[in-house]
């Protein structure tokens, strides 16, 4: 599904079209220049050019570790419970393989990040879906889950800060989790990309402030989002010893680890001074407010996004029927905007489309002008029975 928006959207600029590309989560802000001084001084050094670790050079797991204290006051060993993966998105699905057999039952938040079942799926494993938001029966589907499901689940994906709805959790929900998870035998991968982009209240937390967590659980955090390094390709498994050891033996079989020069950068990143960080959560903010404010005098409202860099649009009532797939390809060809469709996140993401904050503030109001032209124009008729437009008059 994502490719095919993406294919249309190549059309529309081959075209000559200027498309507001609010689709992938993809970070336009540059890289902090002491990460990149760090990265062109490291490469310099012909030593750092042969093969890497597999499980990260000893400098920045240590990095890694000390994070974990800083940020959430909790005691990693570098040695045993972290590990540099190829990103946190390659991590998960690593550690999919390594933990799963084909078979095997998942519980996966609907809709998730794509991965978060992918992953499993490629394992060989089946996936039963549970809502995204607690208050929605989270907890109640586990339970379910537990007691109607043959095999045992084996495993439960997390994702808060979550990607696509930018719903939030607090550690009470985490203890809760953890002791049902601990009593059933239930290994929990908590995937907390977006720990760092969070706009409004308390700094969202991470499972492993529960000390039971450690018999179960292991995070995923990543240096893209944070720091702007998409494109560098690191990210950490932190967490459960033998659930790290398990990771990182099945990384020594795929791959040498990043090269050591980016590594030797990211470490520079956690280590150095983190008014960089400030500042890319700032950007991001002002551009939600921008977007969420625009839409609202557009006729759209959206809820505000307390973190991440996403904005989670249920559909303007009078195009609900054609489903965010057909709406998104219509945002596209009538106001130059891509978004990307609720559908791809899973069935229980229809109804919504995801708006990243990959654009700046200029594009951003020039989208929502497109936008408000559009729903009170063109986009106004009335859909039929079958979610297809009426014909303009």
């Amino acid at each position: 599904m994502f490719a095919e928006v993406n294919a249309m959207k190549a059309r529309a600029r081959a075209e000559g079209a200027d498309i507001i590309n609010f689709g992938m989560g993809n970070p336009d802000l540059p890289t902090p220049p002491h990460i990149v001084a760090k990265l062109t001084e490291a490469v310099q050094d012909p030593k750092t050019h042969r093969y890497s670790m597999s499980r990260g050079i000893p400098g920045l797991r240590k990095a890694v570790a000390a994070y974990y204290g800083n940020r959430f006051g909790v005691d990693v060993d570098p040695e045993t419970e972290t590990i540099v993966t190829l990103g946190s998105k390659e991590g998960l699905a690593n550690l999919s393989s390594a933990i799963t057999s084909p078979g095997d039952l998942i519980l996966v938040p609907n809709p998730s990040y794509p991965i978060h079942q992918f992953g499993f799926i490629i394992a060989g494993a089946a996936v039963r879906s549970i809502p995204v938001e607690p208050e929605h029966g989270l907890l109640e589907a586990l339970k379910r889950a537990v007691q109607h499901s043959v095999p045992k689940p084996t495993a439960l994906v997390l994702n808060y800060p979550n990607n696509p709805t930018a719903r939030t959790v607090d550690l009470d929900f985490y203890a809760e989790v953890v002791d049902f998870c601990l009593y059933h035998g239930i290994y929990i991968l908590s995937d907390l990309a977006y720990a760092e982009i969070y706009f409004d209240g308390n700094p969202p937390p991470s499972i492993l402030q529960i000390k039971r967590a450690w018999d179960v659980a292991v995070e995923f955090t990543s240096m893209s989002k944070t720091y702007s390094m998409p494109g560098w390709r690191i990210g950490f498994a932190t967490g459960n010893h033998k659930l790290i050891a398990a990771l990182g033996r099945i990384k020594s079989y795929l791959d040498y680890g990043a090269f050591t020069p980016v590594q030797v950068a990211c470490t520079a990143a956690l280590n150095g001074p983190q008014d960089c960080v400030e500042e890319i959560r700032r950007t991001y903010k002002g551009r939600r407010d921008v977007l969420i404010e625009g839409l609202a005098s557009a006729g759209w409202e959206v809820p505000s996004p307390p973190a991440t860099m996403f904005a989670w649009a249920p559909i303007p009532e009078p195009f609900k029927a054609m489903g965010s797939m057909e709406f998104s390809k219509l945002l596209l060809s009538e106001a130059e905007v891509a978004v990307s469709p609720g559908i791809g996140f899973g069935e229980h993401g229809e109804g919504y489309v995801r708006i990243a904050l990959v654009e700046n503030r200029q594009r951003i109001r020039q989208a929502v002008r497109n936008i408000k032209a559009f729903l009170s124009g063109t986009g106004q008729e009335e859909t039929g029975k079958d979610g297809k437009r009426a014909a303009s008059h």
